[in-house]
C-alpha cells in the first residue's frame, strides 16, 4: 500500500498545481456569484477527479500483478504510454508558452450559476486532456497494484484530496478570510495566466517521466 501512495503523490501534485483550475477557482470567488460558483466548481472538481480515477481503477484491475510489487507487463507498457503522451503534451505546452491569450470561458465566468460551476470542474478535471491523463495514470497504478477493495478506496480517496487541494484552499481560504486574501488572490491569478503554458509544460515533463520510469522499470 506504501508503494501505492507514493506512486500517486507525484501524480496528485501534478493535478494540484495545474494553473488553470486555479485561476478558475480565483475567478469564480472575485466574480459576482463568489460564494455559490466557487462551491460548486469545487464539488465538480472533486467529483470528476474522483469518478476518473475510480473508473479506470475498476478498469485497470485485470492488469494487476500477483502482489503490489509485480504489476503486469500490460499495465507497465500503459505506463509507458501515458507517460510518453504526458511528455508530448509538455512539449506542446512548451511551444505555445508565449500565447497569453485569455479564454471566452474565464471572460464569462461573472455569468456562471452553480451548476454550470460545478459542470466546469468536471470538464476542467474529468475531460481536460492534461489532467485527465494524470487522474488515468493514477487509475492505472491503483487498479493495477493488486491491492484489495478497501485499499483501492483509500488510494483514491488520498489520491483525489491531494489532487484537489489547491482548489479546495483557494475556496476555503476565500471563505474565511475574503478581504486579505483578495489582493493576493489577484496576483496570483495574474502570475498564473501569464505563465501557464510554462507551468504546465514542467509539470507534465516531470510527471510523464516519472511515469514513463515507472514503466520502463516494470517491463
Amino acid at each position: 500500500m506504501g508503494n501505492v501512495l507514493g506512486d500517486l503523490l507525484p501524480l496528485a501534485i501534478g493535478v494540484a498545481i495545474s494553473p488553470i483550475p486555479i485561476v478558475a477557482a480565483i475567478l469564480m470567488i472575485l466574480s459576482a456569484q463568489a460564494g455559490s460558483a466557487g462551491r460548486g466548481f469545487a464539488l465538480g472538481w472533486v467529483a470528476g477527479i474522483a469518478a476518473a480515477t475510480l473508473i479506470v481503477t475498476l478498469l485497470a484491475g485485470p492488469l494487476g500483478g500477483s502482489d503490489d510489487r509485480e504489476p503486469s507487463a500490460a499495465g507497465a507498457w500503459l505506463k509507458i504510454l501515458l507517460g510518453i503522451l504526458l511528455l508530448a503534451l509538455a512539449v506542446v505546452q512548451w511551444r505555445t508558452r508565449d500565447d497569453h491569450e485569455v479564454p471566452g470561458w474565464m471572460r464569462a465566468v461573472d455569468e456562471l450559476t452553480v451548476g454550470r460551476a460545478a459542470g466546469m470542474g468536471v470538464l476542467l478535471s474529468a475531460v481536460n486532456p492534461k489532467n485527465l491523463l494524470l487522474c488515468l495514470s493514477a487509475g492505472l497504478v491503483i487498479g493495477s497494484s493488486g491491492t484489495g477493495f478497501g485499499g483501492q478506496v483509500v488510494a483514491i480517496v488520498v489520491f483525489t484530496v491531494f489532487a484537489a487541494s489547491s482548489v479546495l484552499a483557494v475556496i476555503l481560504g476565500y471563505t474565511l478570510a475574503a478581504d486579505r486574501l483578495r489582493a493576493p488572490l489577484e496576483q496570483l491569478r495574474t502570475l498564473l495566466q501569464d505563465n501557464n503554458h510554462i507551468v504546465l509544460a514542467i509539470v507534465l515533463l516531470l510527471m510523464g517521466a516519472v511515469l514513463l520510469g515507472k514503466g520502463i522499470g516494470g517491463v
